[in-house]
């Protein structure tokens, strides 16, 4: 759950989906495990080392720190329009988990740390280890973001248009911000 309930691009890509869905957050998750499941396989079959080697975190943090910085620009350019209706943010749910998965050099440094030692305790159990830890895994990040979706859309008719400005915005910010992070921190390394 460490990585799971962590804000982050995909939190703040939930929330504002989940303005005009209540499964947004699972449409995130489906997309985020498009780009879990492939990785967990390839992190068991060896593919670490590829993640540790710093010219490959230097690319993935500045693509994904321009990717974001794009997606929270798009976003607080959008709000007003979102809001009132007129238009949509410019990616669907599952590709915005895609990107915000492949993107976030956190999520591929969590993988090649935190989630390798996972894939290592799971492998104690043999390959029915690992078969299970997928499915929890990516049950968890579905049960999140369905929660977050669920809530931010049934409580929504709550709040007024300045509520949900805040929201957007603070959502997009929260995007920019970890765009700046990453490229920054990729510039500083």
């Amino acid at each position: 759950m460490s990585g799971v309930m962590m804000p982050g691009p995909m939190f703040a890509v939930t929330l504002a989906k989940s303005y005009r869905s209540q499964f947004a957050g699972a449409l995130i998750a489906i997309g985020h495990g498009l780009v879990e499941v492939p990785l967990i396989l390839l992190i068991y079959f060896g593919f670490t080392s590829f993640l540790d080697n710093e010219a490959v975190k230097l690319a993935v943090s500045i693509a994904g720190g321009i990717v974001l910085l794009y997606l929270g620009v798009n976003m607080l350019r959008l709000r007003t329009a979102v809001i009132e209706s007129r238009e949509e943010l410019p990616l669907n749910s599952v590709v915005a988990g895609i990107t915000t998965s492949i993107f976030n050099p956190y999520f591929l440094l969590w993988w090649a740390t935190v989630g390798a030692a996972l894939i290592t305790r799971a492998t104690d159990f043999g390959r029915t280890g690992i078969a299970l830890l997928i499915p929890v895994h990516w049950l968890c990040d579905l049960v999140w973001l369905s929660l977050v979706a669920f809530l931010v859309y049934r409580t929504g008719r709550l709040w007024g248009r300045r509520v949900h400005s805040i929201l957007f915005a603070g959502s997009a910010l929260l995007l920019i911000g970890f765009g700046l992070w990453f490229v920054c921190s990729a510039m500083v390394s």
